[in-house]
């Protein structure tokens, strides 16, 4: 920008002094007649018309200027067929009005026609010119203000500002046609600015929806050094946020090098650049000798119709570049009028012989002293001409026809104001004969008419209707690049319903019909998530496995619902595996264990009952001891209740059916460990004590011992009763049906009095272990006891830390176990003197009697 202003200071000194006259003239101040009004440097128009009615047409019909020296000597690099073309169009335009009867009838329009060479500092010059007048010998133009309504103009928007900038003082309104910077709708600082291109912030839009749309997640920028790409870079930016597409970088033309060596080091794929067509011919001519490819350009509408990129060299590095051009229309009269302008016909204007240099590479004047070879100006135009002859679909073109018809509606309408309910001061009408530039910006604000079947009109910012055709660029049947409309932006209708592609007519970079891929991170696969890299954009990121329990949509993991668990991919939820002690080998080892006890246990009882005459079952108290055989089948048996899916009833059943079996069998060996203490303590003189544990008594203690169990239970089932309940706290993956105990205070009362009834007969039959007599049963109930106390005793730790149905099969174990000691250390001696030793089953002999 300070290399800029230094030009413009520069030309300033030169060229600006000229016209103090004329500007003061302008503005009605009158001086003195001693100052010469004189032109410092000659501008000479492209092209001019005399009228009634003048307007100003600006175009960028030199391109690659380079920076003027000292001597404000320009020096154009190349000539642009395609914005000659628009300068053509606008003649045309001028002319078709002037044949009209229906439109400005018995009125002229002119026009002046200046070269801008697509550079903001001879923008300013052409602005600067258009206002004056011709040459030093048109005195009306140097002496008094140019008679100009509005100009039409610029192509780039750093030219348009500038040029809006110099008409603004005068209030003279301006036309762009290719100027589409969201800077410029800005009414304070750009009263007088129209265009008929849509603003930037709709192509910004329309840019981003398509990155989105094919999820174009990691992206360069590259933009020009003006306002245009600096305004559309941020609105682009603006549009992006929220999305998941990330910049990978921005950069700026002219930095050819440095744009190029990150192009090449990135793995952005996509690059959308923000550029006119001016400034990328130098910019591609590196990244094409660098011979750069497999990059997909997303182009502005700046250059995504420039012909000048046309040529088959440039298809293996810029074909399938997609972009919005300006929507294209149809001017019937275009191609014959292009026809018309050769060398033959306009044999001294240098710009025609420029194009017939451009388009044939020969020189139509003899007098030129061009190196090409000399031809006669009368060729053909050909089709293959494209850069000049694209009037199949005119897009710029097609908008600077628009501007000038809407100055020629403009200007109609105001003219045919009636006096008295015109718009301006005391509903006073424009002159007819002295229109200011400021009463025909008025109407241009109102102006709306229907050209080929589209509506033009201007908003209150001077913006137009917002349509962009998609154009891709893809190879011709000769090999050079055809621009080929796949869809339409149409901004006026709802979001998201604005961006409309056929994707199976686009052909890719590198002639691929698939498309391409722009990623930082590739996307995580199933089962997995993003983890974003520290320092660096959300679009770059690892990829970590999900959590068990959860699964991923290849952006973060979800928790599974409640009852659902995730396969080994965490890519699906799947039911969770239902686990309870089943009849599985577990359960079927429990449940044989238990049968053979409670089959063991019925065994002895037979043998007690075909015995239960001899000695040893008399001596021992057959009534009690068939007590105990018949709870400790119960007991064996009640482990077969916890085996199997729980149920409610099962559940009430397990605890309460376990305590009171167990609770029956230990009052029995409670009662047996009282009668045995009392039987040899009746020996001594004097002790009648047996008299108050004879068979009722042993019943009612057995029966007193076993009710309070039966209360306690009763009390737990009606207060909190166990219930099942499916457990996911200790393994989630799974859920574990299980008996909830209800009330885990009834639970601990119910193993304490068991434990409480061992205790005591523990400690009973411990006093009794030295009583006299072979056979004395205290031992074996104190033995029994003690395992009794160590299973459950061990049960407790176990149990609590035991999971799931594996706590199940804990108490189903205890009850075994403990079951099996009792039996084994209460009955496994008796059985083995009434089976193995009957000679030992006499009174005698239990007594310790027996005759030596």
């Amino acid at each position: 920008m300070s290399l800029l202003a230094l030009s413009l200071f520069l030309y300033s000194v030169s060229v600006l002094t000229l016209t103090y006259n004329s500007i003061s003239s302008f503005t009605s101040t009158v001086t003195s007649a001693a100052t010469v009004c004189t032109l410092q440097n000659s501008f000479e128009p492209s092209f001019v018309a005399k009228g009634d009615f003048v307007i100003g047409g600006i175009f960028p019909l030199h391109y690659n200027q380079e920076m003027p020296d000292l001597n404000s000597t320009y020096r154009p690099y190349r000539f642009d067929p395609r914005a000659f073309r628009w300068a053509q169009t606008m003649r045309l335009a001028v002319e078709e009005i002037n044949q009209s009867p229906e439109l400005l009838p018995n009125y002229t329009l002119g026009y002046k026609i200046f070269d801008s060479c697509a550079y903001p500092l001879t923008g300013q010059r052409a602005a600067l010119a258009v206002l004056n007048g011709l040459s030093e010998d048109d005195s009306p133009m140097c002496s008094s203000s140019s008679p100009l309504l509005a100009v039409i103009g610029e192509s780039g928007s750093a030219q348009s500002i500038v040029v809006s900038r110099i008409l603004q003082p005068f209030r003279i309104p301006m036309i762009s046609y290719f100027s589409s910077c969201a800077c410029l709708t800005d009414r304070r600082k750009y009263p007088t600015f129209f265009r008929v291109i849509p603003n930037d912030d709709y192509q910004v839009r329309a840019i981003a929806q398509l990155l989105v749309r094919f999820n174009w997640t990691w992206v360069g920028l590259v933009r020009g050094d003006h306002e245009y790409g600096r305004f559309a870079v941020q609105g682009l930016l603006r549009e992006l946020q929220g999305t998941k597409v990330c910049v990978a970088y921005q950069e700026m033309i002219p930095l050819n090098v440095q744009i190029l060596n990150v192009m090449r080091s990135s793995l952005a794929k996509v690059v959308v650049v923000f550029s006119a067509e001016g400034e990328m011919t130098p910019f591609l001519r590196d990244y094409m000798a660098q011979n750069i490819t497999g990059i997909q350009w997303v182009a502005s509408e700046a250059w995504v119709t420039a012909s000048v990129f046309t040529g088959s060299e440039y298809y293996p590095y810029l074909g399938g570049t997609i972009g919005f051009g300006i929507r294209k229309g149809q001017i019937s009269r275009l191609s014959d009028y292009l026809q018309t302008v050769n060398p033959h016909n306009y044999p001294n204007n240098p710009l025609v012989q420029e194009l017939w240099e451009a388009l044939y590479g020969c020189s139509p004047s003899l007098s030129s002293a061009s190196q090409l070879s000399p031809c006669s100006g009368q060729e053909s135009l050909l089709e293959q001409h494209s850069a000049y002859m694209n009037t199949s679909s005119p897009r710029v073109a097609y908008n600077v026809y628009k501007a000038v018809y809407a100055v020629a509606h403009s200007l109609h309408n105001l003219l045919r104001c009636q006096p008295g309910s015109g718009p301006f001061q005391n509903n006073s009408c424009a002159l007819s004969n002295s229109i200011l530039p400021w009463q025909l910006q008025h109407y241009l604000q109102e102006v709306k008419f229907t050209i080929a079947e589209e509506e033009v009109n201007f908003d209150l910012k001077g913006d137009s209707i917002p349509y962009y055709d998609v154009i891709n660029w893809q190879r011709g049947t000769s090999g050079n690049i055809e621009f080929v409309n796949v869809g339409l932006f149409d901004g006026t209708k709802p979001a998201g319903d604005e961006l409309v592609i056929q994707e199976d007519r686009i052909m890719w970079a590198g002639h691929q019909s698939e498309v391409p891929v722009s990623v930082c991170s590739a996307s995580c696969l199933p089962g997995s998530r993003k983890a974003v890299r520290r320092g660096e954009p959300v679009c770059c990121f690892d990829c970590v496995p999900c959590d068990s329990g959860k699964t991923s949509n290849q952006t973060k993991c979800t928790f599974c619902p409640e009852n659902f668990w995730s396969n080994e991919d965490r890519t699906s939820c799947i039911p969770k595996k239902v686990e309870f002690l089943a009849y599985d080998s577990l359960g079927i080892a429990l449940t044989v264990i238990s049968a053979v006890g409670a089959c063991l246990t019925i065994a002895v009882f037979a043998v007690f009952f075909h015995h239960r005459n001899t000695a040893i079952v008399r001596v021992n108290n057959s009534e009690l001891s068939f007590f105990i055989l018949f709870a400790l089948t119960l007991c064996f048996l009640c482990s077969l209740v916890f085996i199997g899916e729980p149920t409610f009833w099962s559940c009430m059943l397990r605890h309460t059916a376990f305590s009171i079996t167990f609770s029956l069998c230990i009052s029995c060996i409670l009662g047996k460990t009282l009668v045995v203490l009392a039987a040899f303590t009746a020996t001594r003189p004097g002790n009648n004590i047996m008299k108050w544990l004879g068979p009722k008594q042993q019943r009612a203690i057995i029966f007193s011992c076993t009710l309070v169990q039966v209360v306690i239970c009763a009390a737990w089932l009606i207060d909190a009763p166990p219930y099942p309940s499916r457990n996911t706290k200790y393994e989630r993956s799974k859920i574990i049906l299980e008996c909830s105990v209800g009330s885990s205070l009834a639970f601990w009362c119910v193993l304490g009095y068991i434990g409480l009834q061992a205790c005591l007969c523990f400690v009973l039959a411990f006093l009794a272990r030295k009583l006299p007599g072979n056979f004395n049963e205290a031992k074996f109930i104190t033995f029994s006891m003690l395992i009794f106390c160590a299973v459950w005793l061990a049960f407790i730790p176990a149990y609590i830390s035991s999971p799931g149905n594996y706590a199940d099969a804990v108490e189903s174990f205890a009850i075994l176990a403990s079951s099996f000691g009792l039996l084994f250390c209460l009955f496994a001696p008796k059985c083995y003197i009434i089976l193995l030793k009957p000679e030992k089953n006499t009174k005698q002999h239990l007594m310790g009697k027996e005759k030596k």
